[in-house]
């Protein structure tokens, strides 16, 4: 006996996935869908637990950066089916290559705003936050401080 697959609403795949109905709509029309999605009699979309799956990995796929047009060329390859393994294998990598540059580049970000919350923290701590750095006055403005030292930078 065959087994007959679940069909969901757009609104129960948007509960499920949390992209919004004009989300899915619009991933539809992008061609980001790796099947068609199938109409009823009434001419609503109906929705497979396999939609639901790809849409979650496109999801996180645009969460992590890669772009539609490059999620498309990706739902394209898959949809052709089998042939073209080395080159899905070859975006995915590349993909892969530029989220790992993405988490270096924002390690590298959070280390300096973790030193910054010390220095703030320290600071304030001491009660020496007057000391934090302050925007430089204007070239042409005299300085609001009359000794002419410049703030420290903080």
């Amino acid at each position: 006996m065959t087994e007959v697959a679940a069909e969901l609403s757009i609104g129960q795949v948007a509960e499920r996935t949390g992209l919004s109905v004009h989300a899915l709509r619009f991933y539809e029309r992008q061609g980001i869908l790796a099947t068609p999605v199938a109409r009823g009699a009434s001419g609503r979309r109906l929705y497979t637990e396999h939609d639901v799956e790809w849409l979650n990995f496109c999801t996180m796929l645009r969460a992590s950066g890669m772009p539609l047009a490059l999620i498309r060329e990706y739902t394209d390859l898959v949809a052709a089916g089998p042939g073209n393994e080395e080159e899905r294998l070859g975006l995915l990598r590349r993909h892969q290559e530029s989220v790992t540059t993405q988490i270096h580049e924002l390690g590298r970000c959070l280390d300096m705003i973790t030193h910054k919350v010390g220095v703030y923290e320290d600071h304030l701590a001491q009660g020496t936050a007057g000391e934090l750095w302050t925007m430089p006055p204007e070239p042409d403005c005299p300085s609001e401080d009359p000794s002419g030292k410049r703030a420290a930078t903080g």
